[in-house]
């Protein structure tokens, strides 16, 4: 299975490639330069795996939650190259994908994932994961920190939403530590994407669609993404 994957949902930029398993990645910290960094991204990782984007099974990107300018790119780029090459594209939830990086690095299978949205607010999700499985125990939701949906397990904290507001959410579930400085990563994107259950989620290009969660303020930020910008 061969897949390229973007993410460009937070101040993080990344790119990845995924050859059997095997898994190249692009990652920077880079608040509002996604849409000038992601392309070069793209063509180094392509390149150095010997890959054109003919060759691949399926165009990956995070879908959202996250930065609504952020999501927007990934979605005009991933359409724009899955267009091109004739290719399914997976969307893949941003918070998926930061559970399943954080279960891998810290051996914790329930991780619970918040990305701060501004507006004192969290986007949140509760995950089961094992191995490369990553599976939601409750619906994705953007809330106040003092009201998300808990379940009564044992987590561990990941994101970003940890850092300013740690003390509130280990209010309402019981934690064995977090990691706020963690992002998602195109690399965790890429293995959602091939994993089998998956399979079902992929669609046409038309149909890569992002999720906001926060529907009201999506009017508010635009992107627009050139065809001449994407050159494959």
């Amino acid at each position: 299975m061969k897949v390229l994957a973007l993410d460009t949902s937070t101040d993080a930029c990344s790119a990845a490639v995924l050859v059997d398993g095997s898994v190249l990645e692009r990652y920077e910290l880079a608040p509002r330069r996604h849409a000038a960094l992601i392309l070069p991204m793209i063509d180094a990782l392509l390149a150095e795996a010997g890959l054109d984007t003919r060759q691949l099974d399926v165009i990956a990107f995070g879908r959202g939650p996250g930065a609504f300018t952020g999501v927007r790119v990934a979605v005009s780029i991933a359409q724009g190259i899955a267009f091109a090459a004739d290719l399914p594209a997976a969307p893949i939830s941003t918070l998926a994908a930061l559970a399943l990086g954080a279960a891998r690095e810290t051996g914790h299978p329930r991780i619970a994932a918040a990305l701060d949205a501004r507006m004192g607010e969290v986007y949140w999700g509760l995950y089961a994961v094992a191995d490369t499985t990553v599976k939601a125990l409750a619906a994705e939701a953007v809330c106040a920190p003092a009201v998300v949906p808990v379940l009564p397990e044992d987590w561990f904290g990941v994101g970003s939403g940890w850092g300013g507001y740690g003390a509130t959410l280990s209010q309402r579930l019981t934690v064995g530590g977090w990691v706020a400085e963690r992002l998602p990563r195109a690399g965790d994107i890429a293995r959602l994407a091939v994993d089998p259950a998956r399979r079902a989620e992929w669609v046409a290009a038309e149909r890569a669609l992002p999720v906001y969660l926060r529907n009201e303020v999506v009017s508010k930020s635009k992107v627009t993404i050139s065809p001449d910008e994407i050159g494959h």
